[in-house]
Order: C-alpha cells, then structure tokens, then sequence
C-alpha cells in the first residue's frame, strides 16, 4: 500500500512524501533521504523498488522530496544544507507519529548518507542507519559537481579555461552567491554545507553498509570503504558491510536496477531487526 501526501513545512512550503506500508502493523520504519541533484532522477525506480519490498516484509519506509527536489515546493536554488537536515527532522516526527514506540531507521544513498549520519548525530533516538553507496566525503562529491562546470568550460577553451571556471566557482561561493551547474542552480550555502559534510561513526547504533561492485565474480567493498568500516568496528560500532554485483545506477545513462542489492538490503535489513 502506497500513501502520496504533502508534509507542511515550517517555511510554509509543501515537502512531497510516499509512504509505503502493508496491511499488517509494521515492526520498525524507515526514512529514506535521497541522493544529490540528477541522481534523485535516477534513483527513484531502485528507491520505490526497495520501498515496496521491505512494506512487504513489515518495515513501513517514507520516501521525501527534500525543498526544491521532485514535487516538493520551491526551486532546487532555494535549498541549503541545513534546509535538507530540517526536511529529514520534518520526516522524522511525522513517520515516528504515526507509529510511536518503534525502532526508526535511516536510509541513505549517496549524499543521502551523508544527510542521515548528520542527522543521526544531531538527534538521539535512531535505531540504526542503512547506507547505499556512501561517499569517501561530502568534499569529494562537491567536486565532482563542481567539475561538471570545468569540464564544460574546458570543451570551450582548453584546461586554462577549465581551471578559470574553477576559480570563479570558488570565487563565487565564498562570496555566498549561487553557481549554475548542469542546468542546476545551486545556493552557497547548499555547495558548502555538501563540501563539509562527512560520515560520522554511528556509535552503538546499528549500521548497514552496501557497495555494487562491477566484478560479478568476486564484488568487493572499495579500499576507502574497507579502511573506515575496519576503524569502527575496530572502535565497537556493530557494523555490516556487503558488496554485491550491480550497475552504478544512480550514474547510468538509461534508468537501471541492481536486483542484488535489493535482495541484500532486505535480507540484512531483516537480519539486524531480528
């Protein structure tokens, strides 16, 4: 069972939810916060995918639209880093409203990570976080956006002209001025908010970690992931990590699915409920 509705927003604004559910009380939620910019756009099957599955298996799972993404109000220039952690808290109390008194979840993909482990540090009280793909850093993603303008500039002019583009960006956000990147509009404070963020160690929540690796024999964690996973477990944060075989999807030029990883998240996810 799928549920559209519009959460209001303390800016007056409308955030678009789906929340997924079955007929049978659930035993634990699930919020999901998306990836960053083109990659809602490709993630929404895999998201609605895993969503009906884990509704079926008695997790209810509440998708949003943070400000200025998919259906919700305002423009994708409107947005901020701290506008998205408040959608996220905005999710949060409705979803745990709606079914006091159980375990809450947080789901990630992508720069989604990197908004539920802010989250989770800012707020006691989640049980445990699910991560798709989690970047090396909130930095490394900012340049690769960041780079999409150069790369544009150097097609134009050659590398000095990449590299002017590249200043002027920098020169522009430390000036708080929005960028236009990839026919994006994006605030300073959105960008820079993105560039500080890093994943955070869960403590004794619960933490679920899955890669797709393209080697369908012998899919492995990258060795950035391996030496932060190693670390925390090392500092005792009960931690699951899995690579499994799977088109980067969130990246691919057509709309793809990565069957295994939806098997993955269900079973583990199932596992760590138990």
């Amino acid at each position: 069972m799928v549920e559209a509705f519009f959460l209001e927003a303390p800016d007056g604004g409308q955030r678009y939810c789906l929340f997924h559910s079955s007929t049978a009380a659930p035993r634990a939620l699930l919020l999901y916060i998306p990836p960053f910019a083109e990659e809602l756009n490709k993630t929404r099957r895999m998201a609605a995918l895993q969503s009906r599955a884990l509704a079926e298996a008695g997790i209810a799972v509440l998708q949003i639209d943070l400000k200025g993404c998919g259906d919700s109000s305002g423009d994708f220039g409107d947005a901020s880093w701290q506008a998205w952690l408040d959608d996220i808290t905005l999710a949060r109390q409705w979803l745990q409203a709606r079914h006091p008194g159980l375990p809450l979840w947080l789901w990630g993909l992508r720069a989604g990570c990197l908004l539920a482990s802010a989250a989770a540090q800012a707020q006691p009280g989640v049980a445990g976080q699910l991560w798709w793909q989690p970047p090396a850093s909130g930095k490394l993603l900012a340049q690769q956006w960041l780079r999409l303008k150069a790369a544009g500039e150097m097609l134009g002019g050659g590398a000095n002209a990449a590299k002017g583009a590249m200043d002027q960006l920098r020169q522009q956000l430390a000036a708080g001025e929005a960028v236009e990147i990839a026919g994006y509009t994006c605030a300073a404070s959105l960008i820079l908010g993105l560039e500080a963020a890093t994943l955070q160690a869960p403590g004794p929540q619960a933490l679920i970690w899955l890669e797709l690796s393209r080697d369908a024999e012998a899919p492995a964690l990258t060795p950035v992931a391996t030496k932060q996973i190693d670390a925390w477990r090392a500092a005792g944060t009960p931690l699951t990590a899995e690579a499994v075989s799977g088109p980067a999807f969130w990246a691919t030029t057509e709309i793809e699915e990565a069957p295994l990883l939806l098997q993955a998240t269900r079973r583990l996810l199932l596992e760590a409920l138990s």
